[in-house]
């Protein structure tokens, strides 16, 4: 669930809602499943049931493999669809054939652990429906934890569903709270060795302030005196050490912004209440993690100095040295101030490393603390083990605490530039979530008060002072002024409002004061549902994310095996004398010098790199993507963009502007000109469609040319009123051919041939060559017909906006083909098509439409995108491999797309594209550098060159190499941040990747 104002959304999630919301998480987290739903539909199967299973123990693509093939196995199973990401399975079955039961021990069987899960609540019932909550998840380092986290979520009684993102720290869990509370799920989060705290949930009647005011236990008192004797609140929480008062309401009973109010002036002013924002939490999360990393790389820092000045630099001094040889019982001075220090290194500030090594053991997986837990440990135990036999037997051999305290060291500081450099990743998301108001002027009556922005309510007024934030999506009803809209559209142009203008919240008011009315708020809100699509994005997987965590799930016991190797390989060695005792260090011993290269290993392997290839570069490209008006759906998405072949237009308000105007009227009858346009005005008074409108506008400009300028754009309605149009009636639209109807009791027809032909009207050559002529000029030619004589003809033309034919001829030079469907005139399609460059013209043949073309240029494996307005293309955006819902201004929850163009400008189609490319590149590159650093590391700290170049990695350079190695993945990402969207004068000099 995305970062949004829901906690302030007053209409109880349940019924139809709830059903709609939970279908919508499962279409983000589970985009493979659709395919059960139509196979059940489809299939003729009536019989069959779907049920969803929770598998524990999968790590990598493997496993998910073996379920599915253990599940398909079983008799009576129609189909099975296993998410890793999720730990869960889809599975259709017939239950005439096979049980849940048989369907669980068949995964049991395969060796992982199954359960049966609960079906969602549905529509109709009294229970409450689920809530899903946001939480903060710390102390996650690779693919590993994140599988380790979701399976411990997802065995929580009342835990429907959970999903982790290492990119983001964050988890979306799906819970009952009649079963299990947030506090509940954090708490399990903690025990199992991570930082957990709640972000954000759905709960909507639920509200958290911060208070200002109590000063001591008195005024505790009072507030929570006030509180009871409230109307509508249920229960109610105050922390008086932080301030913050935890609200559950009846909003049947009070509103947010009433309860808020009743507080405040119950107090006579003492208390002042804020609204809190979910984003408040994640802002301290994000810089506390550093904050926290860089803490333990200090202290570990400040006790590895002394160590070193007592190994390198002391031993040069004399006072100093006699001091360390000083014998202390069995051992030196200087011996149990190594052991003192590195032990504080080793079990204090190191603990975390234990611990989540011992979390992701526990839980079936390997990860990067287990390699660090596992050399650091070598390290250490291996010098206490060599002082104790020192002091039994009198051999001393050397010892390497250093190795140990310096390997904690450097991961350490690893890490703290790793998380500094993902908070980096974020930066786009954080720039939105400064963009919500604060605070809004409300107006109430003759008065004006600043209420919390949270608690606007749709319907109110509100004044926006020059240089001030619109508060809120709404309309101008009184002023005009210019809004600076590039923050959420990324038009750098400032807009002109007036009344009746719609504006968007989180905009910036550039001049004159503006009276709005608020019309979506919280959740409904434009920006709320850019974040909320971003944080989507970032939350989901690439399918090429499936790479890395096979790899991941294999790659710490593949090193494991390689250091054991390594170990017993130099030890057989020097038994066997294949390299000389010269090669030992002083008081050394053929274990120890194989040791410390078996260690090296351990230490040097990063799997780490590998996990963060694809989410870190999909974070920062998607909300590189939001700062331009180009809201990115998904990993998957981009991954599919980035290899498009085929671009499908619309004609008509895509490659065109959408604003049909009549160019030319023909009279071709003993009518005048006047009456002609009022015929034709009045019989298209009644139609919707955007040429009616046209012709309507047309003549009433003809009849009132003087008023034009005063009345601007005026609806069909307002021209019906003008008295100048005549009565209609039985009035019938006709799609695909035009409307008639009845004018004094005669028939009308406005349309094309075909219209004129099912009613025998007969066209005259003259006037054919006419209408041939404008459609070769990519007009389109109304015919009109009255009282069964043909009277005259109109030519409606729809401007090509001005990037279209830069825009083909720039795809054209990436490689990819553009095609124009269009369901109107041929001739005059084929008109158009030549004016923009697109040599590729198909007909829109109904009721399959664009969807039939797409699946056709689908057949031969080919990635088609499709370009359309969002609402009666829906069909062709969802049959396509990418949907790009264009102009979608504030309608930006468009589910049948992959990306959403904020701006009707065709531009942004070139910029999707080559922002996907660019990414997948991007994410390809830093597999390279994350599998060429494994591939090169690895050897050079296992001894191959040492015979040769005499090069060893002593392993606390393996631990430094180790813990860089994701932090140049992480910057590499970040070069995206640098990325600049193609322009006009640029789009053409864009080639053939």
């Amino acid at each position: 669930m995305a970062p949004s104002r829901r906690d302030l959304q007053l209409t109880p999630l349940s019924g139809d809602s709830a059903a709609e919301i939970g279908a919508m998480e499962e279409v983000r987290l589970l985009d493979s499943y659709d395919s059960l739903s139509k196979i059940e539909e489809g299939s003729g199967h009536s019989g069959l049931r779907k049920i969803q299973v929770g598998v524990t123990g999968m790590t990598c693509a493997a496993c998910s493999n073996s379920v599915e093939g253990a599940l398909m196995s079983v008799n009576g199973v129609f189909k099975a669809s296993v998410a890793l990401l999720q730990n869960r399975a889809d599975v259709l079955f017939d239950p005439n054939l096979v049980k849940e039961e048989d369907i669980k021990e068949a995964i049991e069987d395969a060796g992982f652990e199954a359960e049966i899960l609960a079906e969602p609540v549905t529509s109709g019932t009294k229970t409450q429906a689920t809530l899903v909550g946001q939480f903060t998840i710390g102390g996650m380092t690779c693919a590993a934890c994140v599988n380790s986290v979701e399976g411990i979520l997802r065995d929580l009684p009342g835990v429907k569903r959970a999903v982790v993102a290492l990119a983001t720290s964050l988890g979306e869990v799906e819970y009952d709270p009649n079963v299990i509370s947030k506090d509940d799920i954090v708490t399990a989060i903690v025990d199992a060795g991570f930082e957990g705290s709640l972000v954000q949930s759905n709960q909507q009647d639920k509200l958290l302030l911060r208070v200002e005011g109590v000063l001591n236990e008195l005024d505790a008192q009072v507030l929570e005196g006030i509180l009871t004797r409230l109307n509508g609140v249920r229960q109610f929480r105050l922390d008086r050490i932080t301030g913050e008062l935890e609200l559950v309401f009846d909003p049947e009973v009070v509103s947010s912004r009433s309860l808020v109010d009743g507080i405040e002036g119950e107090g006579y002013g003492k208390f002042k209440l804020r609204v809190m924002s979910p984003y408040e939490r994640l802002t301290s999360k994000d810089t506390g993690e550093a904050s926290n990393m860089f803490r333990r790389f200090i202290s570990s820092l400040s006790l590895s100095i002394p160590l070193f000045f007592i190994q390198v630099i002391c031993p040069h001094i004399a006072l100093f040295d006699t001091v360390l040889v000083w014998r202390c019982g069995p051992f030196m001075v200087g011996d149990w101030l190594k052991w003192a220090l590195v032990s504080v290194i080793q079990f204090v500030i190191g603990k975390r490393f234990y611990v989540a090594a011992w979390r992701a053991l526990r839980n079936g997986s390997t990860n990067m603390d287990v390699l660090v837990a596992l050399g650091t440990s070598a390290s250490y135990f291996y010098s206490v083990g060599a002082l104790l036999y020192g002091a039994v037997t009198g051999f001393w051999s050397p010892t390497y605490f250093d190795a140990s305290a310096m390997l904690i060291t450097f991961v350490l500081l690893g890490k703290y530039l790793e998380s500094l450099a993902k908070g980096k990743t974020s930066d786009a998301m954080k720039k939105l979530v400064q963009l919500t108001p604060a605070t809004a002027i409300l107006i109430e009556g003759k008065g004006e008060r600043e209420i919390d922005a949270l608690l606007i309510h749709p319907g109110d007024s509100l004044k926006v002072l020059p240089g001030g934030k619109i508060p809120a999506d709404g309309v101008v009803v009184w002023g005009s002024s210019y809004v600076n809209e590039s923050m959420v559209t990324g038009e750098s142009v400032p807009v002109s409002k007036e009344v009746d203008s719609p504006v968007i919240g989180g905009t910036i008011n550039m001049h004159g004061v503006l009276h709005i009315k608020a019309t979506k708020v919280g959740s409904d809100a434009v920006l709320s549902q850019i974040i909320s699509l971003v944080e989507t994005a970032q939350m989901s997987k690439a399918p090429i994310q499936k790479f890395a965590d096979y790899v991941a799930s294999i790659f710490v016991p593949v090193v494991i095996t390689l250091a054991l190797f390594t170990l017993v390989g130099w030890s057989i060695g020097g038994a066997v004398g294949a390299y000389p005792d010269e090669w030992l260090p002083q008081n050394g011993t053929h274990f120890v010098f194989s040791l410390m290269f078996s260690i090296s290993v351990v230490v040097i392997a990063c799997p780490c790199a590998l996990g963060l290839a694809t989410p870190t570069a999909v974070m920062v490209a998607t909300g590189v993507g939001a700062t331009n008006g180009v809201l990115i759906k998904g990993g998957d998405a981009l991954e599919k963009a980035h290899k498009v072949k085929y671009v499908i237009f619309d004609k008509t308000g895509t490659l065109t502007q959408g604003k049909a105007t009549v160019t030319t009227a023909k009279v071709f009858s003993e009518m005048d000109r006047g009456e002609f346009l009022t015929l034709v005005a009045s019989a298209e008074a009644s139609s919707e469609h955007p040429l009616a409108k046209a012709i309507v506008e047309y003549a009433r400009h003809f009849h009132f040319f003087d008023e034009s300028a005063e009345d601007g754009d005026t609806s069909n309605k307002v021209s019906q009123n003008a008295g100048w149009l005549l009565d209609t009636s039985d009035f019938s639209a006709l799609p695909g051919k035009g409307i008639q109807c009845l004018v004094n009791n005669k028939l009308i027809l406005v349309g094309n041939r075909k219209l004129m032909s099912e009613n025998s009207i007969t066209i005259p050559d003259h006037v054919e060559k006419f209408v041939e002529e404008l459609e070769e000029s990519a007009k389109t030619g109304v015919i009109v017909a009255y009282s069964g004589q043909l009277v005259g003809v109109m030519g409606v033309a729809d401007p090509l906006k001005r990037e279209a034919a830069v825009v083909v001829e720039g795809l054209l030079r990436m490689g990819v083909r553009p095609i124009m469907v269009t369901g109107d005139n041929w001739r005059t399609a084929r008109a158009v098509a030549k004016e923009v460059g697109i040599e590729d013209v198909r007909a829109e043949v109904m009721p399959a439409g664009k969807a039939e073309v797409i699946r056709s240029l689908q057949k031969d494996g080919s990635t088609v995108a499709m370009v359309g307005d969002g609402i009666n293309d829906s069909p062709a955006l969802a049959a396509a491999d990418v949907g790009m819902a264009i102009g979608a201004g504030t309608d930006v929850a468009i589910e049948a797309a992959d990306y959403v163009l904020m701006r009707n400008n065709l531009e942004d189609v070139i910029t999707a594209i080559d922002l996907s490319r660019k990414t997948l590149t991007r994410i390809r590159l830093n597999y390279v550098f994350a599998m060429a650093y494994n591939v090169v590391s690895i050897p050079i700290a296992a001894g191959v060159f040492f015979p040769v170049l005499r090069v060893q990695l002593p392993p606390w350079a393996a631990g430094a190499c180790m813990a860089l190695s994701s932090v140049s993945v992480v910057c590499s990402s970040l070069l995206l941040r640098r990325y600049k969207k193609p322009r006009l004068t640029t789009i053409l000099e864009i080639t053939k990747e």
